[in-house]
């Protein structure tokens, strides 16, 4: 099986919801993967875009699709029909000889002219023998009229002799999902709720629709949802008192007493937050205005102008059709959770039965362990809900179901927050540490594991009044099952009350680091790059043990290269001999383990270096893990790496520690965030 062909018969049924939800899948385990629209119905088609942009194909636009409609519909009235698939076929083998797997999608049958006495989808996937998906529209049918379809499409397409792999019902009023539940076949059947904020606008859908210019936009504003329009016609006093979440206020830019108003409300706990403001008539706003909003620290204060007056304007933004756009984390993460929570994707899997690529990808690798962390199920808690990247992540991670999140923070604040950054963390759980009935308990569990130590009972309170001591001590009694930490503090922060509460396993004499290098078709793991200084033979023989552990846990079967300036007996010196015996180390622990050293990096990375300095090792060449004998070495190499090759690079992720807690640089993008959450999951699965 090498592709699939997804198709509705009506408009905004969700086969771009449907389409991303398979990609996700098929991604994971097939490297060569493309997309393909026999029929688009505009030159620019957006789901093209769309899956060209989120999953980086190297497919070009024209490639991506057969023909526009007009071409068809001409073909098919000049009873050309045949002549209209063989060519479509033609163009479908050029994508299937590049590629290990196609993923189809059609056009909505609604599009078609109503003569068709024909399913052109169908007769599509019949030609290419691809199995079919369709995708059938519950938006307003009620239940029985739900079967009726389902079965009528059912029927179509067995019929005439088409492979049916499955069919989704998506936008089910959530009211009729238990009774269609009960009426359905199970098999080879899913069914998706309508979820209202998929369906609603956003700020950027606003400005594609509308044409409207940025005159004050973060990237991020984009994915604002606007879910009603006001127009400014009072006094900034009266008009306070309409303004509700989500609203885009239409404010003509000589108001600025509105915009100032609208600013304020914006930052106070008191007044909705606003999804932003657009200016009518192409207006300018007054430039000590602008300044003003732009020396709000922290502001996402969204304002867009368009060249229409407030009329037109308003009945623009009421026609705008929601759209899923490649930079709308948000609504991607909604969508995907929606996928993954209503269907089985090992059913899909194995149904499809791939062979496994043996390359790795770094799109691969994200899919492999985001599916992994959903399995998982952990709750992990994030001490630092103060900072924006945090409450983001949460958002995304949630939505995706990689893991359950609790914030620590006040309550208020954060939900405040959240609010003004357009963002839904109402799954979160907040707690305040401040207020926890918990904080005495901590004190005195803390106090007594260290008053040996010197710890008094008073510093001991004093470290739970820190956020980052409290988390640890939630991890260390069981109330989370792992800590992700270091947006906005140091690594010493992180690592230190780890090293005093959770400590480390019993089996392991040393906490140490690694990072995933995610190059273009394999992933390399690097140790240790971020904690230990000088390490001993003894403990860069832990360090290694420890990272075969971790690497295995991520499905990466050890090939373990000692890294130093010598390879094999070409030279001597101190470094090399801690090298050496380090290797012998780990050897004599675990004799079947792959390791080799000491080795350069070349000899351990490339085959034909391997086979010129160590013909006979099962490791140089062939190394996915490689560990540095010094801190000095190992992160100087893996910022070279990342920097010049524009690998990514995931970590540091902390090995060694009784239960999981991890660190964040504090460069961290949202997605870094998201993906170390996303291990740290799979390491507190791992660890039961």
């Amino acid at each position: 099986m090498k592709s699939i062909y997804i198709a509705s018969s009506s408009q905004n049924a969700g086969s771009l919801l449907i389409t991303m939800g398979l990609m996700d899948i098929i991604s994971r385990k097939i490297h060569k993967v493309t997309f393909f629209k026999p029929i688009i119905t505009q030159a620019k088609d957006l789901d093209i875009e769309f899956i060209r942009s989120r999953y980086t194909l190297d497919v070009s636009y024209d490639e991506s699709y057969g023909f526009e409609l007009s071409y068809v519909q001409m073909m098919i009235a000049q009873n050309q029909t045949d002549e209209l698939i063989e060519e479509l076929i033609q163009k479908y083998k050029q994508l299937e000889e590049k590629y290990d797997f196609i993923v189809c999608q059609g056009i909505q049958k609604s599009a078609l002219i109503s003569s068709f006495d024909f399913d052109i989808n169908i007769k599509i996937a019949q030609n290419f023998a691809t199995p079919f998906i369709n995708v059938i529209n519950a938006k307003d049918l009620h239940v029985n009229e739900l079967i009726e379809t389902y079965e009528i499409d059912k029927q179509n397409i067995l019929s005439q002799k088409c492979f049916h792999f499955a069919t989704f019902i998506n936008r089910i009023d959530p009211n009729n999902c238990k009774e269609l539940q009960a009426k359905l076949p199970k098999e080879n059947l899913y069914l998706l709720q309508e979820i209202q904020e998929l369906d609603t606008p956003t700020i950027g859908d606003i400005i594609d629709n509308l044409e409207a210019k940025k005159v004050l936009l973060k990237n991020e504003d984009r994915a604002k949802l606007v879910k009603q329009i006001k127009v400014a016609a009072l006094t900034l006093d009266n008009f306070l008192d309409h303004i509700e979440d989500g609203d885009l206020v239409i404010v003509p830019a000589d108001r600025s007493d509105i915009i100032v108003g609208l600013l304020c409300a914006l930052q106070s706990q008191n007044f909705a937050s606003i999804s932003g403001v657009i200016i009518p008539f192409d207006m300018e706003i007054h430039p000590n205005i602008l300044a003003l909003i732009n020396g709000v620290n922290g502001c996402s204060f969204p304002i867009i102008s368009v060249a229409t007056d407030t009329y037109t304007t308003a009945l623009n933004i009421t026609s705008t059709k929601a759209k899923l756009k490649s930079y709308d984390e948000r609504k991607i993460a909604l969508s995907l959770g929606l996928f993954n929570e209503n269907v089985d994707i090992n059913a899909i899997e194995s149904r499809i039965r791939v062979t496994t690529s043996q390359i790795m990808t770094p799109m691969m690798f994200e899919y492999k362990i985001s599916y992994m962390a959903k399995n998982a199920k952990k709750t992990i808690v994030l001490p630092e809900s103060e900072d924006d990247r945090i409450l983001r992540a949460t958002e995304i991670i949630l939505r995706r179901h990689l893991a359950k999140i609790i914030l620590l923070g006040d309550s208020e604040t954060i939900k405040q927050k959240s609010l003004q950054l357009g963002l839904d963390i109402s799954q979160a759980q907040i707690i305040n540490p401040l207020e926890n009935n918990k904080l005495l308990l901590y004190s005195e569990i803390f106090y007594e594991s260290r008053k040996d130590k010197g710890l008094s009972l008073e510093a001991a309170k004093d470290a739970m009044n820190h956020k980052t001591y409290f988390a640890t001590m939630m991890v260390h009694t069981g109330e989370a099952d792992a800590m992700v930490s270091g947006a906005s503090h140091t690594t010493a922060d992180t690592i230190r009350p780890a090293l005093q509460i959770i400590k480390t396993h019993p089996d392991v004499s040393i906490v140490s680091s690694l990072f995933f290098m995610c190059l273009d078709t394999q992933v390399l793991v690097y140790a240790d790059c971020a904690v230990n200084q000088d390490p001993s033979a003894e403990e860069l023989a832990q360090i290694a043990i420890s990272t075969a552990k971790t690497a295995s846990q991520f499905g990466i079967e050890p090939k373990i290269a000692m890294l130093s300036y010598s390879t094999g007996d070409s030279g001597g010196g101190e470094d090399v001999e801690k090298v050496k015996k380090a290797t012998e180390l780990v050897k004599q622990q675990y004799p079947s383990l792959l390791i080799d050293g000491p080795i350069q990096y070349d000899a351990a990375i490339d085959k034909g270096v391997a086979k010129a300095k160590l013909p006979d090792s099962k490791v140089a060449g062939e190394a996915n893990i490689f560990i540095f004998p010094d801190l000095n070495t190992g992160n100087n190499t893996y910022k070279a790496v990342q920097r010049s090759t524009g690998a990514i690079a995931i970590g540091p992720i902390l090995q060694g520690l009784n239960k999981p807690v991890n660190d964040l640089s504090r460069g961290c993008s949202v997605a870094d965030i998201v993906n170390t959450v996303a291990i740290t999951a799979i390491q507190a699965g791992q660890l039961g």
